[in-house]
């Protein structure tokens, strides 16, 4: 049994998601006890579904709760494209600020040596297959303009080339270092729309 009381557990949770410190905590929990019970409530119970069921789409690797997310899912989706994206957050990124129709893929993250992350932490022999047996007709790189967003849209570059398709990369209307879930959705849809061949 823990010696924490029930509220210092529940301020100590709260501190898991990112930019939330003691006072935020604080201020969460104690809406939700003097304010919110039944939205505490609820929210617990999504969370908690939420965390058994959500898993990876097996076709893009985006967030879903069935095997196939919606997007892959939708047939009327534009199967001669491609999007390569960091994280699921950049899906809703774009698909928030775009008018994109085509299909995606996440990689969970960006080549970092430093930090151990190479091709196989990013899935990148499942790209590899999918390029192989269905090659896009257009594959959009829309990495982040970090150091190593630039290097991970090198490396995709080259897998694409070694098919054939056609490559382009988003317009960097995005400031460098910037990320698109923390950018303003006109000036994604800006450097979207703005992307340029490789």
């Amino acid at each position: 049994m823990s010696s924490e009381s029930l509220l210092e557990q529940l301020l100590e949770a709260l501190r898991c998601l990112p930019g939330v410190g003691p006072k935020s905590a604080q201020r969460m929990a104690l809406h939700l006890l003097e304010r919110d019970r039944d939205g505490g409530l609820h929210l617990s119970t999504v969370l908690k579904d939420a965390m058994e069921r959500i898993g990876r789409c097996r076709v893009c690797r985006n967030l879903t709760e069935n095997e196939v997310c919606r997007i892959c899912a939708n047939e009327r989706r534009d199967q001669s494209l491609l999007c390569i994206v960091e994280s699921p957050s950049d899906v809703i990124a774009i698909e928030n600020a775009t008018g994109y129709q085509g299909r995606y893929f996440v990689l969970l993250g960006r080549l970092s040596p430093l930090d151990g992350i190479g091709p196989a932490e990013l899935g990148l022999e499942e790209l590899a297959e999918r390029l192989r047996d269905h090659p896009p007709g257009e594959m959009i790189i829309a990495t982040n303009p970090t150091v190593e967003g630039e290097a991970t849209a090198f490396y995709l570059q080259r897998m694409a080339q070694k098919h054939d398709i056609t490559i382009s990369r988003i317009a960097h209307g995005i400031p460098l270092g910037g990320e698109l879930e923390y950018t303003d959705q006109s000036t994604i849809a800006h450097a979207f729309a703005s992307r340029q061949k490789m």
